[in-house]
């Protein structure tokens, strides 16, 4: 399959979303009334912690000048819950939304002001005015992305309050030091002014809740909460989790929020939907001024013009062959869909080398490795380079309880695509004339078809298995066989995660839920949701994290969390966020970073900066 869906359909795709309860990530609002403003009582500032509060306010402004400069991928997955007898509750269905944001559109001087074009004919007078549902502002990768995020929404998430973070707007009552990873920060409560003159004017969506500031240079690294704030009658938002990276020297950027809001019909309490939002690709568009004096140098290459070779006609059209493929991964990693080269890669490298090795194969190149930064499950083979989804590498990211990462799942999705390179099932070489690449990246998914045809599929799920029946790499299938078997009892409720963007699902098709590797699943034993010591499938963002600004992937080091009960299974859900936050290291000068690291903090900040009376809260 290749996302391939049609403008109309995806015009009529958002207007559903947009009226539903599941566009909660969009920043739709509750149908209920606030009924009563509640303002915190809060302690009296110190003169360390006004001063830390002042820092905050003069850095957030820098953080909108920098991200109104940028372009970034923001990706939105959306999961309706139901309740469920065993787990509590599960995915009932899913929606998926990617593209391209630039936020100097939709960041303006009007931040709350009602938008008068879409608010007439509305039936509660014109409150839903925040919400403009039209494409202007947001160019999607794909044809089905016709769906806007206004600041008032979806931006706030990201940037707390575009028009107006400052004290003249806001309150802020200090409640406790803390750390969140290895940085120090300061927690506040915030609640929107009271002042009469602010209340009658024609604003909404004031932020309402707690931020955390880092002690070092006043950056907001974190906030929590909702934009109820301000006016009694202003109808309230869905609540959110907002966290941000130190991608820069003191820069510290929006990098992930999470969305969840209760059923209050539930007598089990289930959720009515929970939503994750990744933010990355600061880089895809850098300002001017970043991009003069580029260097035309080739820097570490080695002239050995003297000593080349003529090249055959097999190695003539072998080099073709891997002209098309450095092309399109060169493409799509200017796109933003591709990770950097990291250190993940090797990793994933040396194993497809092993499956090669233990079925004495050789190839005349060698494969390569990266990682496609989305949510849907998928895996292609470009050439001689395997990509396989974020997603579908936590997913089966499971871990015992001796620490160890269960290798039969990466082997098996590896060997997938190794299969398809040994058949020769290759990329299209007219993308070896560059000029074919020569096209916007918002539409990259229309000019690059990448998956395999049905019938390359199902040969390469055949040689996969026999791959997989080395004796080093039998005992591995029933990993995978169980995964697929937990897989099948969520697909239906889960298309939107297992529909492919560029490549190959696991499914065969919208019509057709079965697996290419279905022969596997008859490996894995039987399927127990209540045995604790039985985990098939892990929830999303279990394994692997990315940096927004080089977008590499970074394996994370979590502790093993044991199972108290089949609830805390959750196999494919989106759940919250919390990042291992750090102060920005340089990755050429690594001397300099530990003299950085020991500056002092500053003064101003220092009734802010005491060591947390509380143990540290756990990481990831």
């Amino acid at each position: 399959m290749i996302f391939r869906k049609q403008s109309t359909a995806g015009f009529l795709l958002a207007a559903f979303v947009a009226t539903t309860l599941p566009a909660c990530a969009i920043g739709l609002p509750h149908l209920g009334k606030k009924q009563k403003e509640d303002v915190l009582p809060a302690r009296k500032l110190t003169a360390g912690q006004s001063a830390l509060i002042d820092k905050a306010i003069g850095r957030e402004k820098e953080v909108i000048k920098t991200v109104k400069d940028r372009a970034p991928l923001v990706e939105t997955y959306i999961q309706n819950m139901r309740p469920d007898p065993v787990l509590g509750q599960v995915p009932e269905s899913d929606q998926h939304f990617l593209g391209r944001v630039e936020f100097n559109k939709i960041i303006g001087d009007n931040a709350y002001q009602m938008n008068e074009s879409t608010s007439k004919g509305t039936s509660n007078g014109g409150k839903l005015g925040f919400f403009k549902h039209s494409a202007s502002f947001l160019t999607g990768l794909g044809s089905s992305l016709h769906l806007t995020f206004h600041e008032a929404g979806f931006v706030q998430m990201l940037l707390m309050d575009s028009n107006g973070f400052d004290r003249q707007h806001y309150n802020f009552g200090f409640v406790r030091n803390d750390f969140l990873g290895n940085t120090p920060t300061a927690v506040f409560d915030v609640t929107p002014s009271q002042s009469k003159s602010l209340l009658k004017d024609k604003t909404y969506g004031r932020f309402y809740g707690r931020i955390w500031i880092e002690t070092r240079n006043g950056n907001v690294v974190r906030f929590n909460g909702d934009f109820a704030g301000g006016v009694q009658d202003q109808k309230e938002f869905y609540h959110f989790d907002s966290w941000r990276t130190n991608v820069q020297p003191d820069l510290w950027l929006p990098t992930s929020f999470y969305v969840e809001e209760s059923d209050p019909k539930s007598v089990s309490r289930t959720l009515k939907f929970k939503a994750i939002n990744h933010v990355w690709g600061y880089v895809l568009k850098v300002p001017a001024k970043e991009s003069e004096n580029t260097s035309l140098d080739v820097v570490g290459a080695t002239d050995v013009s003297n000593d080349a070779q003529d090249v055959t006609p097999l190695g003539a059209q072998r080099a073709w062959v891997q002209q098309a493929e450095d092309n399109v991964v060169e493409r799509l990693f200017q796109a933003g869909l591709l990770d950097a080269p990291s250190e993940f890669d090797k990793t994933l490298e040396a194993l497809a080398g092993n499956i090669l090795a233990y079925n004495n194969i050789t190839l005349s190149r060698p494969i390569r490795c990266r990682t496609l930064l989305t949510e849907p499950l998928e895996s292609i083979a470009v050439g001689n380079t395997i990509i396989i989804s974020k997603s579908l590498l936590d997913t089966t990211a499971v871990i015992t309880q001796d620490g160890a990462q269960q290798m039969g799942n990466l082997n098996a999705i590896l060997a997938f695509q190794i299969a398809h390179i040994i058949l020769a099932h290759r990329l299209d070489t007219k993308f070896a004339f560059n000029d074919r690449l020569l096209f916007p990246s918002n539409s990259v998914f229309h000019r690059i078809p990448m998956h395999h045809t049905d019938a390359d599929n199902a040969a390469a799920a055949k040689k996969a298995i026999e791959l997989l029946s080395a004796k080093e790499l039998v005992d591995g299938q029933q990993y995978f066989g169980l995964y697929l078997q937990q897989l099948e009892q969520r697909v239906k409720a889960l298309k939107a995660l297992n529909e492919p963007l560029i490549g190959d699902g696991l499914v065969k098709s919208d019509t057709d839920p079965s697996f290419w590797l279905a022969a596997m699943m008859s490996k894995g034993g039987k399927l127990d949701q209540a045995n604790l010591k039985q985990q098939a499938a892990m929830p999303l963002s279990s394994f692997l994290r990315f940096d927004p600004w080089t977008d590499q992937v970074i394996t994370m080091h979590a502790s093993f969390e044991p199972l108290l009960s089949a609830a805390d299974k959750m196999p494919f859900e989106v759940e919250p966020v919390y990042l291992k936050l750090s102060y920005y290291k340089p990755p050429v000068d690594a001397a300099a970073a530990p003299a950085a690291a020991a500056q002092p903090a500053p003064a101003a900040a220092a009734d802010a900066t005491a060591a947390p009376a509380v143990a540290t809260p756990p990481q990831n």
